[in-house]
């Protein structure tokens, strides 16, 4: 193999390339001329490394992630290429089954070299990589491949660097963010920075329809000026006038203006025009019911591609998909740990609160209802239900804030309240009498307080047993546990 020539063929081309795509794509045409070798260019685009050229493989990977880290903040798989560009060094790896990091592209391949490709000043820009199926002089083929490698990063370098990401692998890159995101705090500020990002606008801001009237959604950490009076004129504005722009984005569909001077705002727009926006796209996000609006604006005088639009409802639909799996999510979780009946928590929760109990400070209130038996012998199980729904707004009515009451079987509660002293508790549980007897049944009442190295289970023991007592005692009243 004249490997001189190799490089001859190979380099000659390089300055005619106006792109770095044909450089890359001439390097790999022109060295496959020369070896069996799968051969595959991967430069670094945003946080990845992306494959701009490839031959000889059945299969390549398209994006592989970088080794020093990645958006969701978990270390990604390690790899021979990330690992090349990371340090720096190149890799002859003359059995790939002995890598762990091999990355298999062919079930034959057996040999791999790969060197990085850096600009004149050493800045790494990608890597260079060959893998082959049968024997292959390494120590030649790697001198060679850096060679190459060097003379194909002084192109990149002089056409400016690797290739700027695509609109639609940030759209990819952002769908990813917020299918990921854990909260619903989490998922508007991706999506707010994905549109801002996609668009290339600088402001972007979603309202959602909130239960009571419309509101904004989260701000980003970072919002520019024209974002930060946005969100003033907005709030100002007040909840009627989010109401209409959502209405009129659902009602019409995506909008967006034309960037042309000397035309005047719509109505419901004019709290974005107060804010110095002259270009906007408005997009629906979710149903009209429960929905929202995605607006994204700039002080320039622009104007948006209908590909732009469509990236965009791309993007709040993804969005939309991803609050409505959250809020499922939430929904289940809060299912799971409430009785159904009253809505109140039940005792997988009230097990974990009092297991948080300090003592001396925290207070145990076991709860029974009087005669209940008797309601639901004489009237039915269903007006027993709506007794036990009434008192349980009642007592949670009577409570302070921050005081927990979790309903731990038919007609028992419990409330975990927190007091300075034992008479503090008692005079909370009289409050709770006072309450059910507005409600028009009375209750028996029996408070404990945690011992040092007392368990959970044993204060909740002593607080029934002061129940039991007031019970023996004609029932409706309070009674302390001994200290």
């Amino acid at each position: 193999m004249d490997h001189e020539r190799v490089v001859r063929d190979v380099t000659v081309r390089l300055p005619m390339a106006s792109t770095v795509l044909e450089a890359c794509q001439w390097t790999v045409a022109a060295l496959a001329r020369h070896t069996p070798a799968t051969i595959s260019i991967l430069l670094q685009v945003h946080d990845r490394l992306r494959c701009v050229a490839a031959t000889g493989a059945w299969q390549v990977f398209s994006t592989v992630p970088l080794k020093t880290g990645s958006d969701t903040g978990h270390d990604p798989e390690p790899s021979i290429v990330a690992r090349v560009y990371d340090s720096g060094e190149p890799a002859i790896v003359p059995d790939v089954t002995a890598d762990p990091d091999y990355l298999p592209v062919r079930p034959d391949v057996t040999a791999e070299i790969c060197v990085p490709v850096r600009d004149r000043s050493g800045r790494p820009l990608g890597v260079l990589d060959l893998q082959w199926s049968g024997p292959v002089e390494t120590d030649r083929w790697r001198a060679t491949a850096q060679r190459l490698a060097d003379r194909l990063g002084a192109r990149i370098g002089a056409l400016g660097g690797p290739p700027a990401e695509s609109r639609s692998e940030k759209l990819l890159r952002h769908a990813t963010a917020m299918t990921t995101a854990p909260t619903d705090w989490d998922l508007m500020t991706a999506a707010i920075a994905a549109a801002r990002d996609v668009s290339a606008l600088s402001a972007a801001v979603l309202i959602l329809d909130g239960r009571r009237e419309p509101r904004l959604g989260a701000p980003t950490g970072t919002p520019g000026p024209l974002e930060e009076r946005i969100r003033a004129e907005l709030a100002e504005a007040g909840p009627a006038a989010l109401g209409r722009m959502i209405a009129r984005a659902h009602r019409h569909g995506s909008a967006y203006t034309l960037g042309e001077a000397g035309h005047p705002s719509t109505e419901d727009y004019l709290p974005l025009t107060r804010a110095g926006a002259r270009t906007l796209v408005a997009v629906p996000v979710g149903p009209p019911d429960g929905g929202g609006v995605l607006l994204v604006a700039d002080e320039r005088l622009l104007r948006p591609d209908p590909t732009t639009v469509n990236l965009i409802e791309l993007l709040a639909g993804q969005a939309w998909t991803c609050l409505d799996r959250l809020r499922t999510l939430a929904r289940l979780r809060e299912q799971a740990s409430s009785d159904p009946l009253t809505g109140l928590r039940h005792t997988g929760p009230f097990g974990q609160r009092i297991a948080r109990a300090t003592p001396g400070r925290t207070a145990l209130l076991a709860i029974d209802v009087d005669g209940f038996k008797d309601v639901n012998d004489t009237y039915g199980h269903q007006a027993g239900d709506r007794l036990l729904v009434g008192l349980a707004r009642a007592l949670e009515g009577a409570l302070r804030q921050g005081d927990e009451l979790y309903r731990t079987g038919g007609d028992e509660f419990v409330a975990v309240i927190e007091v300075s002293r034992p008479e503090e508790a008692v005079r909370i549980a009289e409050r709770l009498t006072e309450a059910a007897r507005r409600a028009g049944r009375t209750i028996s009442v029996g408070v404990a307080l945690p011992r040092p190295g007392e368990t959970p289970e044993r204060t909740l023991s002593r607080a029934d047993q002061a129940l039991y007592a007031v019970k023996k005692h004609g029932r409706d009243g309070v009674h302390l546990s001994a200290a």
